[in-house]
Formats: structure tokens, C-alpha cells, sequence
């Protein structure tokens, strides 16, 4: 069964068919992915779940060093038989310190997993806590390692990722993927200007959203990322140098 829903994902992509804003996220990440990188870019996954990331990853940067982050036990066993020679997985769960926290798996929708219970758009959320190793990403990838391109998705936690990857994000200037909205970042107590004033101020990297950035269009001034964060009528961005 999950093998044909990923044959019908994969299909309704192919066809630039959005049944769902998810699905219109993975699209045009997989754009952006195709524009952006080259076959020796290296790549980091944060919050890899399945690996349809990393798949798509691999496929335009086959020379690259890549790496993945999946604290969930199961997920991250899957991925490191499937990218075993291929990707470095790792069981943290970002952060901005080192530590340990409890981690809730969202048993009967484990994309909403995070270190932080949220708001779930699911009908009696399972929930099950296990405890996590949490470790900043600035501790894992080696310095020598210059990194291309990063996916945050870990359902509110991105502001704590950022801040924990900051050395990096600061000398390799990647161009970032993540989530941020209101029924999410909001639970990490995390507020749209904080966020806007990290990337734009702090790490020198324009805002857009995704459809904005493959177009080309003007990054997004710190009253329209808020304005996007309260409507939720977009809660995937893009943080980029260049454009």
C-alpha cells in the first residue's frame, strides 16, 4: 500500500497536480532542488522522515556529501539501510544545545512528529514520547564540509535548528527550505519577526516563498513574512543568498 501511494505521489508531481498544499510543497522543492544544485553540492535533510528528499537530493548531486537527521527509531533504521553508502543518517534531533529531550511520535501520522506537541489537523492524534539525543547541527557536519543546501521540517522546531547550524549557515550560505506558521512555530513560543530578523538581519539571507523564488520575484519584506505566518496561506519559505 505505501508503495502505490508513492507511485500516485510521484505521478500527480510528474503532472504538476496539487490535490493538496503539501503536495505543491514537494512539487516546487523539487524544483528548487533541480534549479539550485550541482552534482558535487552537498546536502543536509533535517526532519528526513521517508527519504523523498534525500531520494530527489541524490539524484541531482550524486558526487555530494549529504546527511540526514530522523530521531524517530523506525524511520531512522528504513533510512539508514535504503542511503547506506549513499547519505549520513543521524538519530539527533536538532537543536539549538546538546542534550536530551522527550520527542512525540505521532503514531497515526508521524510527519507531524516533533519535540513539541502542536496543533494536529487529524482526528484523535496517538501519541507516543520517547526520549531523544538533541545536538546542535553545528556539532555534527565536519567544518571542511561546505554545505549547498538545506530542508528543515520539523513541525515548529526550525527556529532552534537554525539558531543550533549558525557557524555553518554563516561561512557556507546555503540556501534554506523550512517551515514556519502559526500552527506550529508558535508552540516553540517562536514569533514571525524573530525569525525574519535571524535569516534577513543576522545570517544575510533574503526571504521568499517558494513559488517567489522560482520565479524570481523580490524576497519578502519582514511585514509580509508576518503577514504569511497569521493567514498560514503559506508556511514553507525559502532563505537565500542569491536569486
Amino acid at each position: 500500500m505505501n508503495s502505490f501511494k508513492k507511485i500516485i505521489r510521484c505521478i500527480l508531481i510528474f503532472l504538476n497536480i496539487d490535490l493538496t498544499k503539501n503536495l505543491e510543497y514537494d512539487r516546487l522543492t523539487q524544483l528548487v532542488i533541480k534549479r539550485i544544485l550541482k552534482k558535487d553540492s552537498n546536502c543536509i535533510d533535517v526532519g528526513a522522515h521517508k527519504g523523498e528528499i534525500l531520494d530527489y537530493i541524490l539524484k541531482q548531486s550524486p558526487e555530494g556529501k549529504h546527511y540526514g537527521f530522523e530521531p524517530i527509531p523506525e524511520m531512522y533504521e528504513a533510512l539508514t539501510k535504503k542511503f547506506h553508502n549513499k547519505a549520513t543518517i543521524y538519530q539527533y534531533a536538532l537543536s539549538n544545545k546538546i542534550g536530551e529531550s522527550t520527542f512525540n511520535i505521532v503514531k497515526n501520522s508521524p510527519a507531524y512528529s516533533g519535540i513539541k506537541q502542536r496543533k494536529y489537523d487529524i482526528p484523535n492524534p496517538q501519541i507516543e514520547k520517547i526520549e531523544v539525543r538533541l545536538m546542535p547541527l553545528d556539532e555534527v557536519i565536519p567544518p571542511e564540509v561546505k554545505i549547498s543546501f538545506i530542508k528543515i521540517d520539523v513541525e515548529g522546531g526550525e527556529f532552534d535548528v537554525i539558531k543550533g547550524g549558525i557557524n555553518l549557515i554563516k561561512k557556507d550560505k546555503p540556501t534554506i527550505i523550512f517551515e514556519c506558521g502559526i500552527a506550529s512555530s508558535d508552540f516553540y513560543g517562536v514569533k514571525p519577526q524573530e525569525f525574519y530578523q535571524l535569516l534577513n538581519n543576522e545570517l544575510e539571507l533574503k526571504i521568499y516563498t517558494l513559488k517567489s523564488f522560482l520565479k524570481k520575484e523580490p524576497s519578502l519584506s519582514e511585514e509580509e513574512f508576518i503577514e504569511y505566518y497569521h493567514n498560514n496561506k503559506e508556511y514553507y519559505f525559502i532563505a537565500s543568498s542569491e536569486n
